[in-house]
């Protein structure tokens, strides 16, 4: 019994492992493959999220479209601080497609007052792979408005 669970997990380490070398490969493959390279548009990469409640987590979609005649894929999209964690597609997005960027943006781990947070994207896109998604707002507590103004 001890050496059928010892190789049922070792077999699932295995294939954990291929599953990631897989993946990795398939992204180097399309980071390289300059030839079928395409071009994004973003419909919004600029958002003023206004105000935000301390303790609040705000959802911020940054929306997009594959304007190229190729598949485009979102290789990454890496939040500038730990208050923000992402969301993206893994799959490709056929030319003429739209698609959404998701970041959610944690309060908590920011302070009262204004704030500027960005999001470094990459993509299989010619000229620039790399883009940067920004949202701003204010951290306000409870009590006390949430104003912008200085």
């Amino acid at each position: 019994m001890k050496s059928l669970v010892t190789s049922l997990l070792l077999s699932m380490v295995v294939l954990a492992c291929k599953n990631s070398i897989g993946t990795a490969a398939k992204i180097a493959a399309v980071v390289t493959d300059t030839v079928n390279y395409t071009s994004i548009q973003w419909l919004d990469s600029l958002k003023n999220i206004g105000n935000v409640k301390f303790g609040e987590t705000v959802s911020i979609p940054f929306k997009f479209k594959n304007t190229g005649g190729h598949p485009l894929f979102i290789i990454s999209a890496e939040p500038g601080c730990g208050c923000t964690v992402t969301d993206f597609p893994k799959q490709a997005i056929s030319p003429g497609d739209e698609g959404t960027i998701t970041a959610a943006f944690d309060s908590n781990k920011g302070h009262e007052g204004e704030f500027r947070k960005n999001i470094n994207v990459t993509t299989n896109t010619k000229g620039r792979t790399s883009q940067v998604l920004y949202f701003m707002g204010t951290i306000y507590k409870e009590g006390k408005t949430g104003s912008t103004s200085k």
